[in-house]
């Protein structure tokens, strides 16, 4: 299969699943993916972050070896939010290594701080920030009076409920 030619035919589930079962736990179909997803190439890299996440769900192993790469690309510079979004939802349920907590804490941060991210990136970057507070408790304090603050000037219900949710579990970690 040509991955850049069935991303193009057409954006649906049902396609993205097609491809995601054609790569499955296949190392090198991975890495064609990747390319594609990290190329910026629009159409095909948009596109290929649903088949990325899939394929990251089912074959956590796979993405292991690309954690700096995708942190990386999220420093880029008018990323599509679905580019954003993916990885930032690979990234709440994949292990990060130690060396690339930093720079992931800050730009979770800086998606989570902005006014012009989607939604959608602020919960997953509130979801990461946790997660990597878990490994650095030392963050736990700033993060919890940051996301509490944000909890009570939301507006959107579901955002405000992730943050509520965070700040929860970190008054937990501190008992």
């Amino acid at each position: 299969m040509d991955l850049r030619e069935a991303l193009r035919e057409e954006h649906s589930k049902r396609n993205s699943l097609r491809i995601a079962r054609y790569i499955g736990d296949d190392k090198d179909r991975f890495k064609e993916l990747m390319k594609l997803f990290l190329a910026n190439e629009d159409i095909v890299t948009q596109r290929s972050g649903m088949v990325l996440s899939e394929c990251a769900d089912k074959y956590p192993h796979l993405i292991k070896p690309y954690v700096a790469k995708l942190t990386d690309n999220l420093y880029k510079e008018n990323l599509h939010d679905a580019v954003k979004r993916n990885t930032l939802r690979i990234f709440q349920f994949t292990e990060i290594p130690e060396r690339s907590q930093g720079k992931l804490f800050d730009i979770c941060m800086k998606f989570v701080l902005s006014m012009n991210e989607a939604i959608a990136i602020k919960a997953f970057a509130v979801t990461v920030l946790y997660t990597i507070s878990l490994k650095h408790p030392e963050l736990q304090s700033e993060l919890k009076l940051i996301v509490s603050d944000l909890a009570k000037h939301a507006t959107d219900p579901a955002l405000k409920s992730r943050y509520n949710r965070v700040v929860k579990d970190l008054l937990k970690q501190e008992k």
